[in-house]
């Protein structure tokens, strides 16, 4: 495949095939009908306008299809945009698979979940171990393809097995800084906090909500999950009660759509640890393509900033 959609810069032309991620219809000023297009490969995402479409063109360019597309990459508002010359829909003479154009986590997904199952396995309370064990058995292979979202963070292919991983990480360091954190409540939530996004969201492609996800969300989901496990299994202790608890509470405000804020202090280090990993991952993202000595384009999920890529490094990490 072609240099990738988002690793283009400004002012540079695109003439490859990309996958429409999303189409969403829209009205211009001159009350004609126009397309938004999420156009995307493993590189990651670009947005698109297509104007003045006719109804067959609204019909042609939905999401799930796969286009050959050509244009220009153009700064709009500090975002990069696709200002598009040429789009068609391929045919079987193109020879290209819809996976060939999903952008995946860096890690191998069977090795995540073994990294995830050795976490478990350490955990030294049995109720915290069986509980855990139990529900990622039920949801293993979702959680192995799973975004964990549809926009802004680790919204890929594994990118929920991603997620758990990097806090898990984070976990163990605070654990070993702040050693009476309870180390396997907070893996266990942590392993957890985000599972019920495997029936809230409908996959790596096309990544959108199901009715499910709509009406009861990820929160609710896995909460009455734990509920469910502890009946099955027995468990009469306290554990799931503390699980349930940090599942409800670790988007940490009630706008921000936790039904309860963090009352123990696993809870508050599970909202923080979500927190860093999330933000880490958009910043991430948003300054692989951009220049030392220059500015991202802005972040909306992140109060709409633009962040700066400073021309020094200490690190080779930073090149």
């Amino acid at each position: 495949m072609a240099e990738g959609i988002r690793l283009k810069k400004v002012g540079e032309k695109v003439d490859q095939y990309a996958l429409i991620r999303a189409s969403t219809r829209g009205i211009a000023s001159n009350q004609k009908p126009f397309l938004t297009l999420m156009l995307s490969d493993k590189s990651g995402d670009i947005e698109a306008k297509l104007w003045g479409v006719t109804p067959e063109d609204e019909g042609i360019f939905q999401a799930r299809t796969i286009v050959h597309i050509a244009g220009e990459v153009i700064d709009f508002k500090g975002r990069m945009q696709l200002k598009i010359a040429k789009i068609r829909p391929v045919n079987n003479l193109d020879q290209v698979n819809i996976t060939d154009f999903v952008k995946a986590a860096p890690l191998d997904a069977e090795a995540m979940f073994e990294t995830v199952q050795e976490y478990i396995f350490d955990m030294k309370n049995p109720n915290l171990q069986r509980l855990t064990r139990h529900i990622l058995k039920k949801y293993q292979e979702a959680f192995k393809t799973s975004p964990a979202a549809t926009k802004n963070h680790h919204e890929f292919m594994s990118g929920l097995a991603y997620h758990v991983i990097s806090m898990l990480h984070l976990s163990k360091a605070l654990v070993q800084l702040y050693p009476t954190l309870d180390a396997d409540l907070l893996y266990s939530g942590v392993i957890l906090h985000d599972l019920g996004k495997t029936r809230e969201l409908t996959g790596p492609i096309d990544t959108a909500y199901t009715l499910e996800g709509n009406l009861i969300g990820h929160i609710s989901i896995m909460s009455a999950e734990i509920e469910k496990a502890a009946t099955e299994l027995n468990i009469q202790g306290e554990e799931p009660l503390m699980l349930q608890h940090m599942i409800l509470s670790h988007h940490g405000k009630g706008e921000w759509g936790s039904p309860k804020v963090p009352l123990i202090k696993e809870a508050e280090m599970l909202h923080y640890i979500d927190n860093i990993d999330a933000r880490m991952n958009m910043l991430e993202q948003a300054l692989e393509t951009v220049d030392p000595g220059s500015f991202s384009e802005r972040i909306f999920a992140m109060e709409n900033r633009q962040f700066y890529k400073p021309s020094f490094s200490s690190s080779t990490s930073q090149e």
